[in-house]
This record gives structure tokens, C-alpha cells and sequence, in this order.
């Protein structure tokens, strides 16, 4: 004769008396791979370190963090954008009878890129982020890119008799979209690093060393040229209802970094 199962008792879901109802609770730095649809076709597997939360009414003690890594674990080898993100919040707002729920999937994304002149191919990664936030009234998503870019000072030059200080900077991206409308990372890699003085390449041979730095010194910005000039193209994109945009640049000559940030609804 079989044993009954023992039945455990449900401590989260039990009655709380103090009547405050959480706007989040859930997990994070939870990391895993995760696969991202590529554009064209196809998709990549990052490592992937992600957030998952939900409201938890007030009358609940506790939620059930466990149905979280459930719910991350079935889209685990499912190749996710912007759709998938918000099926993930849907399944969250059932699976834990929630009002609310928010994701964040931050993961570093390879662009293959061919340098200037000798056309060596080499890869570079990005890192990226998916945010989603569902609610009963509203979907809320938003891609992020951070592109490494060269700057030159164009005050140094200007007033240096041999050369000018460059450095590496970093320009940081967030976007939402129209309805229906979805701009790959791809797309927004090559927007972004178009902006800078220069490109910056894993894999450079001399001829394209001297390419991209006389490149760059043709081409001086300082951190507000950048963030302006990224303004400039982002308006003209469709696709677009919101951005932000930063440029923090590590200055070769000082012990500060520089930056300037703009964010506007288009």
C-alpha cells in the first residue's frame, strides 16, 4: 500500500495582516543562457543575467520565487525579442495572479565586423538589454545598446601644435518603439557608432590603424557633439516613440570622465 504524499504547507500564501501590497518582488542576477532572434534570421545564445518580478497584493505573506525560474527556464532555448518579451510577462502575470510584472535581460551581443582596409573580419560584442514592464492597461518595452566609440578632443587640436588627446567612449542607448514597429540591434549598433570620431575594431592590421586614426582626427567631437549628433539621427528614425541617449567619455588626460545625456519623445 502506497504512502499518501505529505502535504506542505503553503506559508506564502497565507494571510498577511498588515495590508501593504508590494509594487515588486521576484529575482534577479539570476544568469543563464538565453537565445536572441538576430536580424535577418537565426539567433545567438548569450549569457544572459535577468531580472523577473511581480506585484504582490497585500492580503499574500509571500510570493512564489520558485515560479519564476520556471517560467525562465521554459524560454531557455526559445529565441526571444520584443513579442517574446512580453508573452514572458503575460505567463508571469497568470503564474503568480499578479496585476503586474517587469523583466530586464541584459547580455553581451557579437556583431561580426570587417576592418577598413584589409577587411579582416573579427567579432565584437555589445552589450544589450530587453526591459519589459505588462500591465492590465499597457505593454512597456525597451531595447538598450552600449557602443564603444573613439572621440577626439576638438579642443585639443585646435589649440595643440603636434597632434590631440583621444580617448575611448561609450555611448548608451535606450529605446521604445511605435506599434508594431521593432528596430534590431544591428541596426541600432551601426546608428550609434556612426556618431563617434571613429569606429573601434577587435582586429586592426597597420593599414587599417592608419586608416581609422587619420579617420578619427579628421572628425573631432567632444561628449556633446556625440550626444547631439546621436539626437540628430535617432529623430529621423520612424520607428521610434522614445529614446535616450548618453555619451561618457574615459578622458586620456584627465582623472574625470566626461559625459552629456538627452532622453525625448518623439
Amino acid at each position: 500500500m502506497s504512502e499518501e504524499p505529505e502535504i506542505l504547507e503553503d506559508i506564502q500564501s497565507s494571510a498577511d495582516r498588515r495590508e501593504v501590497p508590494l509594487q515588486k518582488v521576484g529575482i534577479k542576477d539570476i544568469e543563464m543562457p538565453f537565445m536572441i532572434k538576430c536580424m535577418g534570421a537565426g539567433h545567438q545564445t548569450v549569457l544572459a543575467n535577468v531580472m523577473l518580478s511581480a506585484d504582490l497584493p497585500h492580503y499574500f505573506k509571500g510570493t512564489h520565487m520558485s515560479r519564476f525560474v520556471e517560467i525562465l527556464e521554459e524560454w531557455r532555448n526559445r529565441p526571444v525579442s520584443g513579442p517574446e518579451i512580453k508573452t514572458i510577462l503575460q505567463q508571469t502575470r497568470s503564474m503568480l495572479s499578479s496585476d503586474t510584472a517587469a523583466v530586464d535581460v541584459r547580455y553581451k551581443y557579437f556583431i561580426e565586423k570587417q576592418a577598413p582596409v584589409s577587411k579582416f573580419k573579427s567579432t565584437m560584442g555589445y552589450m544589450s538589454s530587453f526591459s519589459g514592464a505588462l500591465s492590465s492597461e499597457r505593454f512597456d518595452f525597451r531595447l538598450g545598446v552600449e557602443v564603444p566609440i573613439t572621440t577626439v578632443c576638438p579642443c585639443s587640436k585646435a589649440i595643440a601644435e603636434e597632434g590631440a588627446h583621444n580617448q575611448r567612449a561609450l555611448i548608451r542607448a535606450k529605446l521604445r518603439f511605435t506599434h508594431g514597429s521593432f528596430m534590431w540591434i544591428e541596426e541600432v549598433v551601426r546608428l550609434l557608432e556612426s556618431q563617434g570620431s571613429m569606429d573601434i575594431f577587435p582586429l586592426l592590421k597597420r593599414e587599417d590603424e592608419k586608416f581609422v586614426t587619420e579617420q578619427a582626427f579628421r572628425n573631432p567631437k567632444f561628449v556633446e557633439d556625440v550626444v547631439r549628433d546621436c539626437v540628430v539621427a535617432l529623430r529621423k528614425e520612424p520607428r521610434l516613440r522614445w529614446f535616450s541617449v548618453e555619451c561618457e567619455s574615459y578622458e586620456s588626460i584627465h582623472e574625470h570622465t566626461a559625459f552629456a545625456s538627452f532622453e525625448e519623445s518623439v
